[in-house]
């Protein structure tokens, strides 16, 4: 479906590589970083079709890194979509801020890889009707 490769900001290793994993299964290509300063190096020099954002990770605040990417000339129009485990942020006003910060979902984790492409294929099918 996505030409481009797609791009997850995760530091829990296990989460990031079985969704990398899964999605080469699937014929797609994705591409990770366990950090948000690594996450930025490489968005500096890559398209993806779309970024999976956990909110917390070890160097930033997914909110904060998500407002810094889509300042990127190349990373404006790129769809976002923030999981977090944390119930921290199931407060709808968390949720608004995070849509606020410019992602397009906000889905909480525990996420099946099944149900989190379901929701890629909504926010890519989305985006594509609206460019």
């Amino acid at each position: 479906m996505t030409a481009s490769p797609m791009f997850i900001i995760e530091d829990d290793d296990h989460f990031r590589e079985t969704f990398i994993d899964v999605m080469s299964l699937r014929g797609i290509e994705v591409t990770g970083a366990r950090t948000g300063d690594e996450a930025i190096k490489a968005l500096k020099q890559s398209q993806p079709s779309i970024i999976i954002m956990d909110v917390q990770l070890p160097d930033v605040h997914g909110f904060d890194l998500c407002r810094k990417v889509k300042r990127l000339d190349n990373q404006k129009d790129t769809p976002v979509i923030f999981v977090s485990a944390s119930t921290q942020y199931a407060d709808p006003r968390d949720r608004v801020e995070g849509l606020l910060a410019g992602a397009d979902q906000f889905l909480p984790k525990p996420i099946t890889v099944e149900k989190l492409w379901g929701e890629i294929e909504l926010v890519l099918n989305s985006h594509a009707k609206h460019n």
